[in-house]
């Protein structure tokens, strides 16, 4: 088991010099989300980032203060975006039968062709960053692209098998087509151990909760199980996989991990670690900040590769 090693922490510049996140009601095709680029430090070459966030939560989980990705792609001079999913935030509502993963991954391969067009301008390429239910739909965009200029893809929170019981539980979901997940559950599945966060968590988390699709969580405990070998073995870019060692959501120990990473088959390349000590949402744990810094430091390396 290998737990994050040892990574550069990269607190945010002082405004001066870089230009935080901005919200856009349409930030492309659509979908509300947030941007930001740096200003007077941006590295040339540098891929575009898009950050593609997990379900129950909007595109603030990635700009939580303190716990930011926007805030480390931008002070080490990364352009990044990130939409709110379909369903979430402020963009476009999609019917349930196109709500599960695989609708959401056709729709988002989709708008990220106009993305890259309003955001790419001199970059090589865009490499995803996801986390749970957006890391599935990450690699099923990764998996079925052949227009994208795809570098990379970085996951976290996202497995081969879930635990039979979320599998009844969320089976067993109201029949709406959004689902209320309570803080007090929130706080349960999302987060590891205490000690694995600090005191502001996992209060601060909720800025970004939301509503969660019923479409997508019957299918990340149903239909993805079924397909996630056959979607990780079409993939052709390199793969940057961590997973949490106390995640709730899924069946974990270094053999599920092993497997996710032999199921990829056709990734030039694969970094794939069981995380110790740390919970579903790793970005909000103690070792958030080193697993940012590895999975931007992998997203430059796509680009010079």
């Amino acid at each position: 088991m290998a737990a994050l090693g040892a990574a550069i922490v990269v607190k945010p510049e002082k405004a001066s010099v870089m230009k935080s996140s901005q919200i856009k009601a349409n930030l492309f095709s659509c979908l509300s989300g947030r941007w930001a680029v740096a200003q007077d430090h941006a590295i040339p070459g540098a891929p575009l980032i898009v950050a593609i966030h997990g379900g129950s939560y909007t595109s603030e989980y990635f700009d939580v203060r303190g716990y930011s990705l926007f805030d480390r792609a931008s002070a080490l001079g990364l352009p990044i975006i990130g939409p709110d999913r379909p369903g979430y935030g402020m963009s476009i509502k999609l019917e349930d039968a196109r709500s599960d993963i695989q609708g959401q991954a056709a729709y988002l391969l989709k708008a990220l062709e106009q993305a890259w067009q309003l955001y790419g301008n001199d970059c090589p390429g865009m490499v995803i960053i996801a986390h749970s239910i957006g890391a599935a739909i990450a690699l099923t965009i990764a998996a079925d692209n052949r227009t994208l200029p795809l570098l990379g893809v970085a996951v976290s929170g996202v497995g081969l098998r879930t635990p039979a019981h979320f599998v009844e539980a969320w089976e067993n979901l109201p029949g709406t087509s959004v689902v209320e997940m309570s803080a007090e559950l929130k706080d349960d599945v999302m987060f590891g151990p205490c000690g694995s966060f600090t005191s502001d968590m996992p209060m601060a988390s909720h800025r970004a909760d939301s509503t969660a699709l019923r479409a997508e969580l019957l299918d990340i405990v149903g239909g993805w199980s079924g397909r996630a070998r056959e979607v990780l073995g079409k993939i052709s870019v390199p793969v940057h996989y961590r997973q949490a060692d106390a995640d709730k959501l899924w069946i974990v120990d270094q053999n599920e991990v092993t497997q996710f990473a032999q199921a990829l088959t056709s990734a030039p390349r694969v970094d794939a670690q069981l995380v110790d000590n740390t919970g579903h949402c790793m970005d909000f744990h103690r070792v958030g900040a080193a697993l940012q810094v590895q999975q931007l430091g992998f997203a430059l390396q796509c680009a010079i590769a």
